[in-house]
């Protein structure tokens, strides 16, 4: 008798252990900590501490741009960070400003800047 009971409880310990197992392997596969879920990519950090390890980090012999970290040659060559929306105006100084596209005509940095010395914008 006694070893009956042991087989049965042997056998309620086995099916406890299986279900068990099989209820974890469901909470893990449509629980938030899944591994199977996608991770968002993380936004940068809202202060400057990106921006310095990267300009730190930056190799140039010449002139390091602060916008762009491009290397070039001379300040006034540095690119502008957003091309498609904006146009470079190099100034007479040796120095280049970069201004938001107006138009589609060739020019219409120059033309801005002109009518902006002129206080007419």
């Amino acid at each position: 008798m006694a070893r009956i009971l042991s087989s049965l409880l042997y056998i309620a310990l086995l099916l406890v252990a299986t279900t068990n197992a099989q209820f974890q392997f469901f909470e893990q596969m449509f629980s938030q900590g899944g591994q199977h879920q996608r991770q968002e990519p993380q936004n940068v950090p809202s202060d400057s501490s990106w921006y310095q390890e990267n300009y730190n980090n930056a190799h140039c012999d010449k002139y390091l741009c602060p916008d762009t970290l491009a290397c070039v040659h001379f300040p006034h060559h540095c690119p502008c960070p957003h091309p498609s929306f904006e146009e470079k105006f190099e100034l007479g100084d040796g120095k280049a400003i970069c201004i938001s596209k107006g138009g589609f005509k060739a020019g219409e940095a120059a033309r801005k800047v002109e009518l902006a010395r002129k206080g007419l914008l």
